[in-house]
């Protein structure tokens, strides 16, 4: 395959002999495999592109004006064979990148987790899967190890041959996360957690970026994925413990704030909940999280009484795209309860669902503060409403 991939390249390579293609030559399977993709689809509708180049010149030169000899037949205009060729090569080939297309899209799909680490080569049943969540910023890259308790920024490592799981959000704007040696790239979004399933097969220091415009810093969120060995990723991991540092949710707080050209980080602590909260947009204190506003949603929500449930920000990140500067301050809803006591009552509030004790029955309706005795409340520490009263259970 790699010879093939060579000749089908070298018009490119001798126009482009000072890029580097690392596209073509990647060093991470998934990222191979998207390479042979384009090296069997490139080559396939080059099996009618160079026929009907070299037709062309040849009807040109076989049919001009100075060549009497030629036979000249004006009134011919159908060819059973001609059509059957013309329709039939086109269609085999459309069929095969069909087929090839159809297969990549699920082999390759980047949520779906890798069954081999190379060709030939499948996942060991022992090998545990390397989990790293990945949170774009303005305009750096925060990478989360929730297994060893560390973080960094702009800087990224895995060990050579071990499946990599990447869980990727954003703070603010759409991003797209994209190493080039090691897998496609895939969106990072506020709100929402995507995935990526790759592994690097062979060791090195390899580029990574965001390949989706997200402000003035784009050109400067860049990063650098390490490749080690097993070794040597266990004490690049021991050295970024040793070197101490924590980043809880205020230091989180400060880090999301817009910069450009930022330093490496490393942090030997982290908070456990931090990404959870990043991705449910509850960094904030006293801010409600998506799921738990969703679980009220779907129990009915807060209705009128909700509407004065906000608060102002503590930290305003968006503040350069003028949003403080027309209309009212920003502001966010704020926490009502705690979810996990309410009255005697388990609230699973990833489901929104309340299980009653055996003796009482089930609480239907929509969980509402003004529709529960005021001892049922227990309020979160946080700042006074921006708008009208904080709310509160009717006594």
């Amino acid at each position: 395959m790699t010879r093939f991939r060579a000749l089908a390249l070298l018009p490119l390579m001798a126009v482009l002999s000072g890029c580097n293609l690392v596209v073509m030559s990647p060093s991470g399977d998934v990222a191979s495999q998207q390479a042979n993709l384009i090296t069997i689809s490139t080559l396939l509708m080059l099996l009618i592109i160079i026929p009907v180049m070299v037709l062309t010149v040849l009807f040109a030169w076989r049919y001009r004006q100075s060549n009497s000899t030629a036979q000249y037949d004006p009134d011919w205009d159908h060819s059973t064979q001609l059509e059957l060729v013309i329709w039939a090569a086109p269609l085999l080939i459309i069929i095969c990148l069909g087929a090839l297309t159809w297969m990549a899209t699920h082999l390759l799909d980047p949520y779906r987790p890798l069954d081999r680490i190379a060709a030939g080569r499948p996942v060991p049943a022992d090998t545990k899967m390397l989990d790293v969540n990945v949170v774009a910023l303005d305009w750096k890259w925060l990478f989360i190890y929730p297994e060893y308790g560390i973080a960094t920024v702009n800087e990224v490592a895995a060990p050579v041959d071990r499946p990599i799981r990447f869980n990727i959000t954003s703070s603010t704007v759409m991003n797209s996360f994209y190493i080039p040696a090691l897998a496609g790239q895939i969106y990072a979004m506020a709100g929402m957690e995507t995935k990526l399933h790759a592994v690097i097969n062979e060791p090195g220091s390899y580029k990574g970026f965001s390949a989706n415009y997200s402000g003035a810093g784009f050109s400067h969120m860049r990063f650098t994925f390490h490749g080690l060995a097993a070794d040597g990723f266990d004490k690049w991991v021991a050295d970024i413990k040793a070197g101490g540092g924590k980043l809880d949710r205020d230091g989180y707080l400060q880090l999301e704030r817009p910069s450009e050209n930022e330093p490496v980080r490393r942090y030997g602590a982290v908070d456990s909940g931090l990404f959870k909260a990043i991705v449910g947009m509850c960094v904030e204190p006293g801010k409600m999280c998506m799921h738990d506003m969703m679980a009220i949603d779907a129990k009915g929500g807060l209705g009128l009484a909700g509407i004065d449930n906000v608060m102002p920000l503590m930290h305003d990140k968006l503040s350069r795209r003028g949003t403080a500067v027309l209309g009212p301050a920003p502001v966010y809803v704020a926490g009502i309860c705690s979810t996990e006591e309410l009255t005697g009552r388990a609230v699973e509030s990833s489901l929104g669902v309340l299980n009653a004790p055996a003796d009482e029955s089930p609480i239907s309706g929509p969980i509402s503060g003004a529709g529960l005795p005021r001892s049922s409340i227990t309020p979160i520490s946080a700042p006074a409403p921006a708008f009208g009263p904080r709310l509160t259970a009717n006594p």
